[in-house]
């Protein structure tokens, strides 16, 4: 147990989950984490939520329940504020394995880079702040694997029990910077994009490995039969993908398509030991790929030229604001807002305010100066005779 604490509460019943929903009824404030066993499952669940108020901790086993959905109205009620670090991660779980949404979100990290804090790691601002030291060991652990040891519950209570003071501390500097707003607004949008866009029916999930658009068309569908022999072996296995094989290694035995063992000896890049174990079934899928049709290729990535132009011109102008305020880019203006304004390439400041509105202070700051750079942009793209 961390030095000092009170063991976390443990909730792996309907009816201590029931006293927990009861007992948080007009908190203020709660800070929220998940631990999930991404790398040790193939498709990966969260077997942990981590709940701290000001004066406890408590560990909720979600693989110990039959249903966590009194979490539900808690986490979207808007009379408490939750208090994440790098939520986006945690978001997307919550929302895909219980359909929870998160508002109003604090998120530590948010606060810390709008500050123009470099060392925003969780590790290192509860060192920075408080002195506090994580042992990051169990980082990578089997968090769906039960009983949970004392040391693994310690380690989970820890990402959440300093992060009410940690946002008490952070929030006070964005006030005295006159970044609250700012913060405020990027927080608001990352707890509004939760959802995944639709997956396009045309981009099999092989393409979306490095450098698969790369090859000829014999070896695309290679690839595609590859792939789905590893999805079958991690299903059955029930691992991530990568620890059958790795991408670089499915690409390697695309590119060489090897139809006999001692061709398949001399592909580099994959381990001997897989080819060992998966001889036969890869040699059966490289025969398979190469007597199917080649894979139609999904639709170019990307933007038009004159696009991607006015795009390269508003990441100059973001890096250059960026250096001049003494934070990261994404700060200025996230990446997806750059190219969302690039296509648009808004005409005046109401068409741009159009698209800024979830980010009211910083079209208020930049909105002059995002036009300026669209104009030059599209100056260089079509020079003058």
């Amino acid at each position: 147990m961390a030095l000092g604490l009170a063991p976390p509460r443990l909730v792996t019943t309907a009816g201590q989950l029931r006293q927990v929903a009861e007992g948080l009824l007009g908190t203020p404030r709660l800070a929220v984490d998940t631990e999930s066993n991404s790398l040790h499952a193939y498709r990966e669940r969260v077997c942990l939520i981590q709940l701290s108020t000001v004066d406890s901790d408590i560990l909720v086993d979600p693989l110990a329940l039959d249903d966590v959905s009194l979490l539900g109205p808690m986490l979207a009620d808007p009379a408490i504020e939750k208090v994440f670090h790098a939520a986006e991660y945690d978001l997307t779980c919550l929302r895909r394995d219980f359909g929870f949404r998160v508002s109003p979100l604090f998120d530590t990290r948010v606060a810390a880079r709008t500050l123009g804090q470099t060392r925003t790691g969780l590790g290192d601002l509860l060192q920075d702040t408080f002195g506090v030291r994580i042992d990051k060991r169990h980082q990578r652990a089997n968090w769906g694997k039960r009983p949970l040891p004392p040391a693994l519950l310690d380690y989970a209570r820890l990402d959440t029990h300093y992060l009410l003071p940690l946002r008490d501390r952070l929030a006070a500097e964005l006030a005295g910077a006159g970044r609250t707003d700012e913060a405020r607004e990027e927080c608001e949008r990352l707890a509004g994009a939760v959802d995944p866009p639709p997956p396009d029916p045309g981009d099999e999930p092989f393409w979306r490995i490095t450098h698969a658009r790369r090859l000829t068309g014999s070896q695309a569908a290679v690839l595609r039969e590859l792939h789905a022999v590893r999805e079958e072996e991690a299903r059955r296995r029930d691992c991530p993908p990568f620890k059958v094989m790795s991408d670089e290694a499915l690409l390697a035995l695309a590119q060489a398509s090897p139809r006999s063992r001692r061709a398949l000896e001399r592909v580099e890049g994959v381990p001997p030991g897989t080819l060992a174990r998966y001889e036969v079934v890869l040699l059966e899928a490289v025969r398979r790929g190469l007597e199917a049709p080649p894979p139609p290729r999904p639709a170019a990535r990307g933007a038009d030229e004159v696009t991607q132009l006015r795009f390269q011109r508003l990441r100059e102008w973001r890096r250059e604001a960026a250096a001049a305020r003494g934070v990261e880019s994404d700060v200025i203006l996230p990446r997806d807002m750059a190219w969302e304004i690039a296509r648009a390439n808004p005409p005046d400041l109401p068409a741009l305010h159009r698209l800024m509105v979830p980010l009211e202070t910083r079209f208020a700051a930049h909105g002059a100066a995002i036009l300026l750079a669209l104009r030059d942009g599209l100056t260089k793209a079509n020079p003058s005779p």
